[in-house]
């Protein structure tokens, strides 16, 4: 998959998703959220030719739609959306403000759909679009409780991209939602078990060895199927 389009790159795993791809000498088109600059820019000056920076906010429709325009007359091998957000582990769902409910789920549910629905014929008919999902996401595994604002929004991605996949029984493209593990990033926090060099190279070997199997995959960074 020599042509990559990553949504979320200005930091974290997104960011290490396209260092991975430019040591792997891709072509990656990789966004950020508003005109600051960021690690991806620094990214693309050292890889010039190589690794492009768009901007686009998830949230906000309307800036999906001008991304999708602007990148009309390209295509992909892969679309992967990374961008989402977390909150506060602490606290029940009925603790939580509406305001913050709706900021997590929006962004971690509607929005990756959004995109993927209006960015999905930048894609090869036989290529791949995956998403970060979560362990977390689970429901099946869900025996410990907590951060449940977060799971909740990581379960309704998972329950979205499978009716996506649902409407589109029968094509050719590879579906993925990706489970990355538990890292050490800004979001993941310093207890997390992984490094980033650790789950990273990990993720797009699974993302490459799952090419040319349509249909849904839900998987961790090993390849391994999660419980849905």
């Amino acid at each position: 998959m020599k042509r990559v389009l990553l949504i979320g790159a200005s930091r974290g795993l997104g960011l290490a998703l396209a260092q991975e791809w430019a040591r792997d000498s891709r072509q990656v088109t990789a966004t950020v959220r508003g005109s600051a600059r960021t690690r991806l820019h620094e990214l693309a000056d050292a890889c010039p030719g190589q690794v492009e920076v768009e901007t686009v906010d998830v949230t906000v429709p309307a800036q999906i739609a001008a991304l999708h325009d602007r990148l009309a007359d390209r295509r992909f091998d892969l679309l992967f959306v990374n961008a989402g957000v977390t909150n506060q582990p602490e606290g029940t769902v009925a603790e939580t403000s509406t305001e913050e409910f709706t900021r997590v789920m929006v962004t971690n549910a509607l929005s990756p759909l959004r995109v993927v629905e209006a960015l999905q014929d930048l894609v090869e008919p036989d290529g791949t679009i995956g998403v970060m999902s979560s362990g977390q996401g689970s429901v099946a595994n869900n025996e410990r409780g907590g951060h449940e604002v977060y799971r909740g929004s990581k379960a309704a991605l998972n329950t979205f991209m499978r009716s996506y996949a649902a409407r589109h029984a029968g094509e050719r493209r590879t579906l993925v939602l990706m489970a990355p593990g538990w890292v050490r990033t800004d979001m993941g926090g310093a207890d997390a078990r992984l490094g980033i060099d650790e789950s990273i190279p990990n993720v797009v070997r699974t993302l490459d060895a799952l090419r040319g199997r349509p249909g849904l995959h839900y998987v961790d960074y090993l390849g391994r199927t999660v419980a849905w």
